[in-house]
């Protein structure tokens, strides 16, 4: 297979000086042919403005509901509607992007993600906006699965890659950090919408003059089958996870997690059968495929989930309002952008892998330095775990991009990228539906049931970092 020697990027074997190869890459990116600075600058910018989309409803979340007469129990629906479109779609995405055209598939996904993001704004009830937040995040996969198969195809050189997926991780941790603060902004959280899809369209509009179309050579049919049986698989499961919040032994719920492993059974026996297969089942087998997907998952799960649901809590036990929910924890996003920004300074002295678990440690101290503080009804006491928390969200969204197009041979670039974040967003649907179980289960009130569920997101980070460590030693 092959794939970016991780060796040759830390130049562990040459005796270079991997210090000077940081410090120049900025410079040798500013000499960059204008074609590149246009791929980076337009990849970056659609996927800040996905992310933005995802992260809206965050800090709006008891004002839609209340607009949209959502019960408490159906509210997990209104922050899944998008990881729902994404894990669904981010595979298919990024196969589809290979195999007909990076810039294709982005600019169909830029267009409909600012069309879905607006009739968002329009909808008036509960199941139309999970269905509009569902097409989002269906529109977002295109987005996020093509950018990096474009940003590999314009930027070949291990260095150009390093500081495009750096700058690429950076603006994931930037559209997280803004969306909430443009939402809480606005007068009411529909016009949020109406903004966001607008600059869903502008990105659109540019792209079809600055970026270049890129492919990958293999050739062949769509693998329509595989699509479909995985797509319909993992719609039964976050579905599954979603409803099982209200109780994991009812029928529906065994139903639909009974259809999604039937399906991944019909899904793995297609992909064995068809020329031109989704994805190489044969990457399963591989130590820095099965990192990338964990690390993925597990940042869906431990840190999606708990802060998805972090600013609704602290509206209800701390009065805050959706603008100051948001300045709150744009120290946690902001110092996760401005980390990720700056994390391609550790090559040659931190991996990819042991960024990965370092981060996944800063996220479960700082989520464990946040207990108490909503019971004491103190926002000043969240503030030293939001700001070890960001640090350790930036290391997460630098290194797991360049593991995603690492993890797979340059050609199926999409792919992998797709791959990995379809594990992340599976991850942040469950974590979502237990965050808000564990939340809203407890007797003793909102305050001490988000205190356990902290402590249960800690642990399964303290479990990824450990599961990362080990299998970083495996040999490659």
């Amino acid at each position: 297979m092959t794939r970016f020697n991780e060796r040759t990027l830390m130049g562990s074997d040459t005796g270079h000086d991997t210090r000077h190869d940081a410090k120049t890459i900025s410079e040798s990116y500013a000499e960059a042919p204008p074609h590149q600075r246009a791929t980076l600058a337009l990849t970056s910018a659609a996927t800040a403005v996905a992310l933005m989309t995802y992260t809206a409803p965050l800090v709006t979340l008891p004002e839609t509901a209340a607009a949209l007469h959502t019960s408490l129990s159906a509210q997990a629906w209104l922050l899944n509607g998008t990881p729902l479109g994404l894990a669904a779609l981010l595979l298919v995405a990024g196969s589809l992007a290979d195999d007909y055209g990076r810039r294709r598939i982005f600019l169909a996904g830029t267009l409909a993600l600012g069309i879905t993001t607006a009739l968002g704004g329009l909808t008036s009830n509960t199941w139309l906006f999970t269905l509009a937040r569902v097409a989002q995040g269906a529109a977002s996969a295109a987005v996020l699965a093509s950018s990096l198969g474009l940003l590999v195809a314009a930027f070949p050189s291990p260095r150009g890659r390093l500081h495009a997926t750096g700058v690429w991780g950076a603006f994931v941790s930037g559209g997280i950090a803004v969306g909430p603060l443009v939402a809480g902004a606005m007068p009411n959280w529909r016009i949020s919408y109406g903004v966001l899809g607008a600059a869903a369209l502008l990105v659109a509009a540019l792209g079809v003059r600055k970026l270049s179309e890129s492919r990958s050579p293999r050739g062949g049919r769509p693998d329509v089958a595989g699509a479909l049986t995985f797509g319909l698989a993992l719609v039964a499961l976050v579905a599954a996870l979603t409803l099982g919040r209200d109780g994991w032994l009812r029928a529906p719920v065994g139903l639909l997690l009974l259809a999604a492993v039937l399906l991944l059974g019909v899904f793995t026996v297609v992909e064995r059968r068809v020329a031109t297969p989704m994805i190489d089942l044969s990457l399963f087998r591989s130590p820095r495929f099965l990192v990338s997907s964990a690390g993925g998952l597990v940042t869906g799960f431990a840190v999606i989930g708990l802060f998805s649901f972090l600013p609704a809590v602290l509206q209800r036990t701390l009065g805050l309002s959706p603008l100051d929910t948001a300045w709150l924890l744009l120290l946690w996003s902001g110092l996760s952008f401005a980390v990720a920004l700056q994390a391609k300074r550790l090559a040659g002295r931190v991996t990819p892998r042991l960024q990965l678990a370092i981060g996944f440690t800063l996220h479960a101290v700082g989520a464990l330095a946040m207990l108490g503080a909503l019971d004491a009804g103190s926002w000043h006491r969240l503030l030293p775990g939001l700001m070890i928390g960001g640090v350790g969200s930036g290391l997460l969204n630098a290194a797991l991009p360049l593991l995603s197009v690492e993890s797979v041979p340059p050609a199926r670039a999409a792919m992998g990228s797709g791959a990995q974040q379809t594990f992340r967003y599976i991850g942040s649907c469950a974590g979502v539906a237990l965050t808000i179980a564990l939340a809203t289960s407890s007797g003793s009130g909102l305050a001490h049931g988000m205190d356990v569920a902290i402590v249960v997101m800690s642990g399964l980070a303290l479990l990824g970092a450990l599961g990362v460590a080990v299998g970083s030693r495996r040999p490659h």
